[in-house]
């Protein structure tokens, strides 16, 4: 399924209108820190970052944005709350976008000012709608920050900039509730056609941030809604990014690197198949081929899997045979499979490259 939305241009990343769901991240460096915050962006953009945020709380911040700007290889947004002066400093440090609610600006002639500024240079505005900062009077209207309290509010937002003849727009709306953020969107996205930013806010951990934005984000981009997207987790930026391009994988939505398959192991596996999985997966994880690779471990869909896969292997007692492509390489023992399986995907990457 696919939602026909407009299309706007964060740097050099088309957003919407049929462009691929690209990948967003935020640093948590001080943004003050250039240093720090650049080094930061260059491991997510390693990882597939196509669009990173930077938070900008004060004028110091909004000063190190143009250093960040320009050694940054990825577009770079600015996250800007109440204070229009520090959007109108951002715009003129370089940046590729922003990220504020007008409402929450001030004044209308503040508004206006910060939409003249990315007029200019044609800047998207993503509104930021999120459940935990919705304005008094909704939450007086609706009782609680729920999917129609939400969308309302993108709404409201939207209609500012629409008065002011701005449409270099898209939009989130997140809440850390799966269900209330799924609705939310489903509602805006019936409404209006600007390209719409997902994902889950709050997820959590690693681990649990993981689930809930896999079930969310998958709930939205199966129904055709999302034009990019950021998972929320509470850790290191570059496994927000492994995610994001995870679940769009998944889906067949993007492909980037390997997408891997292993069974869960059971009383017929006769290798250590969770270490040399874990192991494979480590080493070929950055691979930038897109290559399908298979760790099985048994003979019972063991062969099928490998042989299906792009690269496989199917463990026996002790050993695994090797597929390439469908046909038998050989016979690799235990200790050796892992070495096997990442040497065979990196000649095949080379090859693919070549091509």
């Amino acid at each position: 399924m696919s939602r026909t939305t407009r299309q706007i241009q964060v740097g050099d990343v088309k957003v919407g209108g049929g462009a691929p769901v690209s990948v967003q991240s935020m640093t948590n460096t001080d943004t003050r820190d250039s240093v720090a915050t650049l080094a930061q962006i260059g491991r997510i953009e390693q990882a597939g970052c196509e669009i990173v945020r930077c938070a900008v709380p004060d004028r110091q911040a909004a000063e190190s944005l143009a250093a960040i700007c320009a050694g940054s290889g990825i577009p770079v947004i600015a996250d800007i709350h109440f204070d229009y002066r520090l959007a109108l400093e951002a715009v003129e440090s370089g940046v590729a976008g922003l990220r504020i609610n007008p409402g929450n600006i001030g004044e209308r002639w503040k508004v206006q000012e910060v939409v003249r500024a990315c007029a200019e240079k044609r800047l998207p505005i993503r509104i930021g709608v999120n459940a935990g900062s919705l304005e008094k009077e909704l939450l007086r209207k609706y009782g609680h920050p729920g999917a129609e309290a939400m969308a309302e509010s993108a709404l409201g937002h939207i209609r500012i900039l629409e008065e002011l003849n701005y449409d270099q727009i898209k939009v989130s709306l997140k809440a850390s509730d799966i269900r209330r953020t799924v609705e939310a969107y489903r509602l805006l996205a019936a409404q209006v056609d600007y390209p719409l930013h997902i994902g889950i806010t709050e997820a959590g951990t690693s681990f649990s941030g993981t689930v809930k934005s896999a079930v969310g984000l998958g709930v939205l981009l199966y129904e055709g809604v999302g034009d990019t997207l950021r998972v929320s987790l509470t850790g290191d930026p570059v496994e927000e990014v492994r995610v994001g391009f995870e679940i769009l994988k998944s889906l067949g939505l993007r492909e980037r690197g390997p997408v891997f398959i292993s069974c869960p192991t059971c009383g017929r596996c006769q290798i250590d198949l969770i270490e040399t999985a874990e192991e494979v997966e480590t080493r070929l994880s950055g691979l930038p081929v897109p290559l399908t690779i298979a760790v099985m471990g048994c003979v019972v869909n063991g062969p099928g899997e490998a042989r299906e896969a792009d690269l496989g292997i199917a463990g026996g007692k002790g050993q695994g045979l090797l597929f390439r492509r469908g046909e038998i390489v050989r016979k690799v023992p235990q200790a050796e499979l892992a070495d096997a399986l990442v040497e065979e995907a990196e000649r095949m990457a080379a090859e693919r490259r070549k091509s």
